[in-house]
């Protein structure tokens, strides 16, 4: 008779179905799965092999906090992934509450929790550097009159001031347009009354994001404006595929080197066969959240207070270059300090191919 060998249970945490970012989502849980095969195939963590447990998220808090609970009464070792920041938050502050690690993968917001915890660590940039990266890439461009036209949310609002709090000392001015209140073809009579140079989508994807780049596209006094979306929209297939070439040319925030070191193009080969598609940075992310638990488990164990006194003395080799953790100023989570932060766009000569416009 076999005996089974016991597994170690990680609770993977997704947007898979709308109104999340679904393909924000799946691209974070197809490389949770290769990682986990890859570690699996080598002969697990310690000798067990990895079982990820996944829930969807569908970004809602509160879906997002009841499954915690469930996950932590299922005897998971850690919660990995997560896109969306106000659902992070709402991970983040559950799992601290129970005494639950929680490695977060992509979402930015700076206040992931309320508190200082040791319970928790992110992979991605907090969105105050990576969207200050991004504001310097505006200033470099020669925009100093940049209009933000936003969505309301606690992500959204949080980037209108990192923006505008980077811009204001380096003479940019920033303008607020609410979508609540204005229509497509009213935010571009705005931009011109404004007489703004480049406009930045702090709005969700497909809409009314994608309405919005389609109406100042059409817009002929408003050929030579920039639209930008930090957030990262037009990375994913959907985005080219409503707009077109019109999707290229908006410049967004993506969490790559320059260059894949051998590791690093040895997984982007395998994602883009797993996903049918070029990888985003979030699946990349969801790779490297495996392979740093995978280092946790295997020279700290399984035991709950003792991941969470891990993160500072961790150093993992991530497809994206060396992670370690340390604790950044204003940041109340373990932080990796910090992956590679590009300006990239789509090519207008050819949409599929990403041009690196200014790196951080």
């Amino acid at each position: 008779m076999v005996t089974q060998i016991p597994s170690y249970k990680i609770g993977a945490l997704v947007p898979l179905t709308r109104p999340g970012w679904a393909e924000a989502g799946h691209h974070l849980l197809a490389g949770l799965e290769l990682a986990v095969g890859a570690v699996n195939e080598a002969d697990g963590a310690a000798g067990r092999p990895l079982e990820l447990v996944v829930r969807d998220t569908a970004a809602d808090p509160q879906r997002a906090a009841d499954a915690v609970d469930e996950l932590a009464g299922l005897g998971v070792v850690a919660l990995a992934g997560e896109f969306h920041s106000v659902v992070a938050r709402s991970v983040a502050a559950r799992a601290d509450a129970l005494g639950l690690p929680f490695l977060c993968s992509s979402a930015v917001l700076d206040a992931l929790t309320d508190r200082p915890t040791d319970y928790v660590a992110r992979l991605a940039p907090a969105q105050s550097h990576g969207w200050r990266i991004y504001a310097d890439f505006l200033l470099g461009a020669g925009h100093r009159r940049i209009a933000v036209a936003a969505e309301p949310s606690v992500y959204w609002a949080s980037g209108t001031r990192i923006l505008r709090d980077h811009l204001a000392p380096r003479g940019g001015d920033l303008v607020e347009l609410d979508l609540r209140a204005l229509t497509p073809s009213a935010v571009c009579d705005a931009l011109v009354d404004r007489r703004a140079t480049a406009l930045v989508l702090l709005a969700g994807h497909p809409d009314p994001a994608v309405s919005l780049v389609e109406s100042v596209r059409r817009d002929p006094r408003l050929a030579e404006l920039l639209i930008g979306a930090p957030a990262g929209q037009p990375e994913l297939a959907s985005w080219l595929t409503r707009l077109g070439k019109g999707g290229a040319a908006v410049p967004f925030l993506r969490y790559l080197p320059e260059r894949l070191g051998p590791q690093g193009a040895r997984v982007e080969t395998a994602l883009r066969e797993r996903l049918g598609e070029a990888p985003s940075f979030v699946a990349f992310e969801g790779y490297d959240t495996i392979t740093v638990l995978t280092e946790v488990l295997r020279s700290h164990g399984t035991d709950r207070a003792r991941i969470a006194a891990s993160w500072p003395h961790i150093t993992a080799e991530g497809t994206r270059g060396p992670i370690r953790f340390s604790r950044a100023p204003g940041i109340g989570v373990w932080q990796w300090t910090w992956p590679p932060v590009q300006v990239v766009d789509r090519d207008p000569a050819d949409p599929d191919r990403f041009r690196v416009l200014h790196a951080g």
